[in-house]
């Protein structure tokens, strides 16, 4: 067979082409540090390559919401615990004023002492993070969410909702608490209405129940109680409406039974004296502000906490100032059911990231004596063949004549 000189010439070039193209493919892996570079390297390895790289990816985002996330909510949940220790405090100061033996002066300071206090406790309530954003404004955290309106009531100007951020391939976590689930909505510790007591009051009684019995059946209004003497050494309960019409008349009234009307529950303890009164109207919730502006203000009316309409008063605003700071623990223990929840989700992330990177090494990390020991075999090959070539192309047929 006859082997052309072309021919020979090509087989040589094309057997140095591929030593050049293995010997650059090693230099790259040794530069790199890597077996697999290109999806050419090795197919399979490169796609499960590419699949860790991108979950890896994903858990690096998931990390960064993680500490947003943490960042913030760790910050609510001290806020929370300062308005909580502020609010025990005002609840002493409550306590206090009620001994009798105080002047007008005394209750005064400690109505001075609640109200600084209760400014305190609004600064809490308008907290901002780092960025400016108000941590209590639900979404609306370029808005101061409390402030105190004319009538002395507060009002909140934030929102409901609650910022969220994805934890984990389809989990997403709160963020925030929003403000009025934390300090305005706490349930009425009377149930589903307020009560206001008569200045007038002579019987020594609270309201401890004023709640919807039977929806079906209720009517909502306001209504008021009227003790009556009724002629036979007992007393009767007239309950009006608001258009101060009779809707029902209890006779022989027993403070330990229920008034029961319009679908509408109303337990009474302690005993009234005829000629008392007091009103419902309607309250399913209450705010800790309010609760404690009310205090302030009864503190502030002379000898009116000694009254027993004002004994009566104080014991309504301890028992909804109590549902208050229930209100806030709650809040409290939901930022740091959630603080537990991302420190779970954040090791569980660095523990998939560990495996993956393991998995990562066996597919792709090069064994670096395997490869320079291939690199040397290789550059003697290219040398020899290199070598050979320029060898066998002095080869003339002139030089055997």
């Amino acid at each position: 067979m006859r082997i052309s000189t072309a021919q020979m010439f090509n087989q040589n070039i094309s057997n140095l082409n591929r030593g050049q193209t293995q010997t650059s493919k090693l230099m790259d892996q040794l530069a790199s540090g890597k077996r697999v570079n290109t999806a050419g390297d090795d197919p399979v390895a490169a796609i499960g390559i590419d699949n860790l790289t991108q979950q890896n990816s994903l858990i690096q985002q998931f990390q960064k919401n993680i500490d947003y996330a943490t960042k913030h909510l760790s910050v609510t949940e001290s806020q929370l615990g300062d308005a909580e220790t502020l609010s025990m405090s005002i609840r002493d100061r409550m306590l206090a004023a009620v001994n009798g033996s105080y002047s007008d002066d005394e209750r005064q300071s400690i109505a001075d002492e609640m109200r600084h206090s209760l400014e305190q406790l609004q600064t809490i309530a308008n907290s901002q993070d780092e960025s400016g954003n108000y941590l209590f404004a639900g979404t609306n955290s370029d808005t101061q969410p409390f402030a105190f309106n004319n009538a002395g009531n507060m009002v909140y100007s934030g929102n409901s909702d609650v910022r969220t951020a994805l934890v984990a391939t389809g989990v997403a976590m709160p963020t925030n608490i929003a403000g009025d689930a934390a300090f305005m909505n706490a349930p009425n510790a009377m149930g589903d209405f307020g009560v206001n007591y008569s200045t007038a009051q002579t019987g020594d009684f609270t309201i401890t129940s004023a709640k919807i019995a039977d929806p079906a059946t209720y009517v909502a209004d306001s209504y008021s109680f009227n003790f009556i003497d009724n002629g036979s050494g007992g007393m009767d309960v007239e309950v009006y409406d608001s258009a101060s019409n009779l809707v029902t008349t209890v006779n022989n009234f027993d403070p330990t039974n229920t008034i029961s009307f319009n679908g509408i529950d109303v337990s009474i303890d302690g005993q009234p004296s005829v000629g008392d009164s007091f009103s419902i109207s309607p309250k399913a919730t209450v705010s800790i502000f309010d609760t404690v502006q009310q205090a302030i203000d009864l503190f502030e009316n002379g000898n009116a906490i000694n009254t027993p309409a004002g004994q009566s008063q104080l014991a309504q605003l301890l028992n909804n100032f109590d549902s208050g700071v229930d209100q806030i623990r709650i809040g409290r223990s939901q930022s740091g059911t959630s603080l537990s929840s991302l420190d779970n989700y954040s090791s569980n992330h660095a523990d998939t990231t560990l495996v993956n990177n393991s998995a990562l090494s066996v597919l792709q990390d090069l064994d670096y004596a395997s490869a320079v020991s291939e690199y040397q075999k290789q550059q003697l090959a290219m040398n020899a063949v290199s070598t050979l070539f320029s060898q066998v192309g002095k080869v003339s047929l002139f030089d055997y004549l």
